[in-house]
């Protein structure tokens, strides 16, 4: 999810997926069953709940529900259980309040994972669909309609997730006055102007998914939105959906229809390749070698834009590639603004990254020498050129900490008394709430979790587990965790003091003129990301600065 989760601002890929995973005949009416449903699913990993219904004949005093894993799946955070783990196979047992079901009620627990979903299921040693036989294998559930190499939570639109409100304070450098805006409509004019004294040919892509009807599709110039169609199994190529951007020194615009949620893509010299399949649109995946996209110089901002407003980010979730400044004009004249690199920023990004050792293979270079992108470090590990074991010290040393003191996180800036306090148990941090009930498990994270802010950090969207989770995962991303044991604390000279730490993110963060910067999936917490919103956008602009 994805914590912002109000900032999120691409749909790209997150979209809900229900199913059924254990399927069985019950042996008598009078059966007990576990069933696990998969209620949501956003590529890189999903969220299952699990539901005991105790069919008789007498009452249960409690309950272990077990399953096995399919080769490289995991389980991240959990809920209204207790875990253990022996390879594959997982073990969930009541806690001291639930474990008692009387005849014709129910229990359930929660967890969030990644891979494929739980198999061979049982319920107090007996098959979890009260007797017959389990299949060997999960039946397919539904898939996420979109196929997008690169899931980070930020892909989740405010409305499926309640954690975080936005932002009540301007995150971003003090608005403007412009004393005349347009007049409110339903198509917001986008303005894009190329200030960065490059010669190339300029494409725009408008994508995203229809929040009234849940379509995927793109936008033209004029505001019409156009849902995709003709996908197959395989992959293939989608129509050429681009606008003739800016030449430099020009300026774009072009019409965001409301109820849009997705990216507005801008590629340089080149026009971008877009494939379809049955499930949807396969984005650019430019740190994979093999991907047609490897070799062009592009990036993207994302939004959303609703009955609420707009929501408009400069992201370097992925990568750094094309700095530039994002804007929205209120009805109140005021303008906000921020993603603006100072000068020379880009080059001292990618100097200070080549300086880090551990970092300097994710700087990719085309054969002319254009320096394309900065890869974030998890896509940088995932593609060979950083270790994929980087953080591990750091994220065995912070949560170690915890077994000797408490962690207090207070998720909610506007809920100062809306505590939950952690405990590491073993390779376990557990948490509880003010009268003692533990509310929350997660497993000690790998590396790519906490690059992913997912796995073991897995948020679901609710108001306990996914604000938790996301609070752990920034303050390990800023190597405060361990330091500071209250979370989200500190300031911007609190964060990446530790070593190893995320030096991509600190240095772009050192280059904005605001410090802001989306450089991580929960970069949200505590209102470091680059992001602006305004409840009544007039029109909103990108200008692709200087490089």
């Amino acid at each position: 999810m994805p914590r912002k989760r109000s900032l999120i601002l691409s749909v790209a890929a997150v979209v809900a997926a229900t199913g059924t995973a254990w399927i069985a005949l019950p042996a008598s009416a009078a059966a007990t069953t576990a069933t696990f449903t998969k209620t949501s699913d956003w590529g890189s990993g999903w969220q299952g709940d699990v539901t005991i219904v105790n069919g008789g004949p007498k009452a249960l005093t409690a309950w272990k529900v077990e399953f096995d894993l399919p080769a490289g799946a995991t389980i991240g955070s959990f809920w209204e259980a207790d875990m253990t783990a022996s390879g594959q196979h997982r073990t969930f047992t009541n806690r001291a309040w639930n474990g008692s079901i009387a005849v014709d009620a129910k229990a359930s627990f929660g967890f969030t994972g990644s891979g494929g979903t739980p198999i061979n299921c049982l319920l107090n040693g007996q098959p979890c669909g009260g007797g017959g036989t389990q299949p060997t294998t999960a039946p397919a559930t539904t898939k996420p309609v979109t196929t997008v190499p690169t899931v980070t939570p930020t892909t989740k639109p405010p409305a499926t997730t309640p954690a975080t409100k936005p932002p009540t304070t301007a995150p971003t450098t003090p608005p403007t006055k412009n004393p005349a805006p347009p007049p409110a409509s339903n198509l917001l004019p986008v303005t894009v102007t190329n200030n960065t004294g490059r010669s190339d040919a300029v494409y725009l892509y408008l994508l995203g998914v229809n929040l009234t009807t849940g379509k995927l599709g793109y936008v033209t110039s004029a505001g019409t939105f156009t849902n995709w169609t003709g996908g197959g199994p395989v992959p293939v190529p989608a129509p050429d959906v681009s606008i003739p951007g800016p030449a430099n020194g020009g300026s774009t615009t072009i019409k965001m229809p409301k109820n849009l949620s997705g990216r507005l893509y801008m590629s340089f010299g080149k026009k971008l390749d877009f494939r379809l399949t049955t499930d949807g649109l396969v984005q650019p995946a430019p740190w994979a070698s093999g991907d047609p996209n490897h070799d062009i110089l592009f990036d993207w901002s994302e939004f959303t834009l609703n009955d609420s407003g707009l929501w408009l980010n400069s992201s370097q979730v992925d990568m750094f590639a094309v700095p530039h400044i994002v804007s929205v004009q209120g009805g109140n004249g005021a303008t906000s603004k921020t993603g603006e690199l100072k000068t020379g920023g880009r080059q001292k990004v990618i100097d200070a990254i080549k300086g880090q050792s551990a970092f300097a293979k994710s700087v990719v270079t085309r054969s002319d020498g254009t320096v394309l992108r900065v890869l974030a470090p998890g896509k940088a590990a995932d593609a060979g050129l950083m270790s994929a074991t980087y953080l591990d010290p750091y994220i065995t040393s912070a949560w170690n900490a915890y077994a000797g003191k408490t962690l207090t996180v207070v998720p909610f800036g506007d809920q100062p008394n809306t505590k939950f306090f952690g405990k590491t148990s073993g390779n376990v941090m557990n948490f509880t709430d003010g009268s003692g009930k533990v509310v929350a498990s997660f497993t000690k994270p790998s590396t790519a979790n906490v690059w992913g802010c997912d796995g073991a950090l897995g948020a679901p969207n609710d108001l306990v587990v996914g604000p938790i989770a996301r609070t752990l995962c920034a303050a390990m991303q800023r190597t405060t965790l361990g330091r500071l044991d209250t979370q989200p604390s500190g300031t911007g000279a609190d964060f990446y003091q530790g070593e190893p730490s995320n030096h991509y993110a600190k240095v772009i963060h050192d280059q904005m003129v605001d410090g802001k910067a989306y450089a991580f999936a929960f970069d949200d917490v505590q209102n470091q990301e680059s992001l602006v919103h305004d409840g009544d956008p007039r029109q909103a602009g990108i200008v692709m600065t200087p490089f």
